[in-house]
């Protein structure tokens, strides 16, 4: 698939934490990079982000970050008094992985040795379907309190279930073998729990690990963030008349001043979360019937499983936190050909969550049909402009390296998917039902 003309291709862009109540850092072109996305933080939390072109001279770096110092306060807090440790619920972190990346999964491991957490542990499910001669596995796990569980059946779905299962918390967080969380993390989570009894879920914040390759700087620049465009503000997801619910499937992210930032289909609740940073209820994960093992990778539908149980959530009037404070970091695809089998499976993984929700409630197939329109001009008017390398961010965050041009191949790719997903949804019933019938053969 051709570039779109002119792509240039991007060199390494650093990724900087800077806390924006001390001294800026001086910020210099370097082998390492000439722009950098850098993360502002306050009070030890993300509050923004900006990407800035790096030179010789430092005072054209401080410049560029000296609007974040002067214009963006804290992170905004509804409660501000800290929940005592006491009041806080278990937590069981469960990681299902086929341990295809040894290095990232220790480097998970050794981040969730280290969180700011009164009373968690930590499930990794094992989901591979076959081990090798030489298993890396007991050589990660070796002296560390993790928990071990087996799942032999294929699909990270059916792994993360048997985590869950096997788990002993009141709270089940969720994350991946190739994200680094920080050491507030779990606290945060916990936090927004306790301060909100009746959110069923709660969802965090994404960042990058790297901008080293083409490939990570391309997906950031076409999805403007991990699970959407990135925002640093706290909402409440609520769906809009529950009992009208049904005909509508529209909810709206609130703040916590009342007011209404967004309003939205609940099939857009991607835009707040991604299954690589979220937490849930026992109680409500049990309710919606946990992840569909028809959905996700490792199954011909390649996705769609977390997405479906936040729909499920909303559909049936339940409400999810979004937790900026939340913060995880992710290693995106290094090379273009993962980018590209990722964007498809993307694609794919949609439209199959839409036959599943459809089989499970016929209802879904009447509010689709009439979101679809409206929804395809939006999906065309979105891509079109990130195309020509423009982002939906706040004025004062655009600068020249935000305006990267992206490859006509990414969204060639995604789109393809998108009419592949019910036959691979069908596929995936069938490849399911093998399974359960004991006829799958690896």
């Amino acid at each position: 698939m051709a570039l779109l003309s002119p792509v240039t291709v991007p060199g390494p862009r650093r990724v900087v934490s800077v806390d924006l109540d001390a001294p800026l850092p001086t910020l210099v072109a370097d082998e390492t990079g000439s722009s950098a996305l850098v993360v502002g933080y306050r009070d030890g939390f993300p509050v923004t982000t900006l990407d800035v072109l790096l030179t010789a001279d430092p005072a054209d770096a401080a410049r560029a970050l000296a609007p974040l110092v002067d214009g963006h306060p804290g992170t905004v807090d509804a409660f501000p008094e800290r929940v005592p440790d006491a009041d806080l619920p278990m937590i069981s972190i469960v990681v299902s992985t086929i341990v295809a990346r040894v290095e990232d999964i220790g480097k998970l491991l050794d981040f969730l040795e280290h969180l700011d957490y009164p009373d968690y542990e930590v499930v990794l499910v094992d989901n591979r379907v076959k081990v090798p001669d030489i298993d890396a596995l007991p050589g990660l796990l070796e002296g560390r309190n993790v928990r071990l569980v087996t799942e032999r059946r294929p699909g990270c779905s059916v792994g993360r279930n048997s985590g869950v299962a096997a788990a002993k918390g009141e709270i089940i967080a969720f994350t991946d073998d190739d994200v680094r969380v920080d050491p507030q993390w779990l606290r945060s989570i916990g936090t927004r729990f306790v301060r909100e009894p009746d959110v069923q879920a709660v969802t965090g914040m994404i960042l990058p690990v790297e901008l080293e390759t083409p490939a990570q700087i391309w997906y950031e620049a076409y999805y403007g963030g991990f699970s959407g465009e990135r925002t640093f503000d706290p909402v409440t997801i609520v769906p809009d008349d529950v009992q009208g619910l049904m005909r509508h499937a529209q909810a709206s992210a609130i703040a916590p001043d009342g007011t209404v930032r967004k309003h939205f289909a609940i099939y857009g609740i991607g835009g707040y979360g991604a299954g690589a940073n979220w937490a849930v209820r026992r109680s409500a994960f049990d309710a919606v019937g946990g992840f569909d093992p028809v959905l996700g990778a490792g199954v011909p539908a390649r996705g769609g499983e977390d997405l479906a149980i936040f729909i499920d959530i909303l559909w049936g009037g339940g409400r999810i936190g979004f937790e900026p404070r939340a913060v995880v970091h992710h290693r995106h695809r290094q090379d273009l050909e993962g980018l590209h089998g990722q964007l498809h499976s993307n694609g794919v993984g949609f439209t199959a969550l839409m036959c599943e929700l459809i089989a499970k409630d016929r209802r879904h197939a009447l509010v689709l049909a009439r979101l679809m329109p409206r929804a395809g001009k939006i999906k065309l008017a979105q891509l079109v402009s990130r195309l020509r390398g423009k982002r939906d961010a706040a004025a004062e965050t655009i600068t020249e390296a935000s305006t990267t041009r992206i490859p006509r191949s990414l969204a060639y790719h995604e789109f393809r998917g998108f009419p592949a997903g019910p036959a691979a949804y069908f596929r995936s019933r069938r490849f399911w039902r093998d399974v359960e019938e004991g006829r799958f053969r690896p």
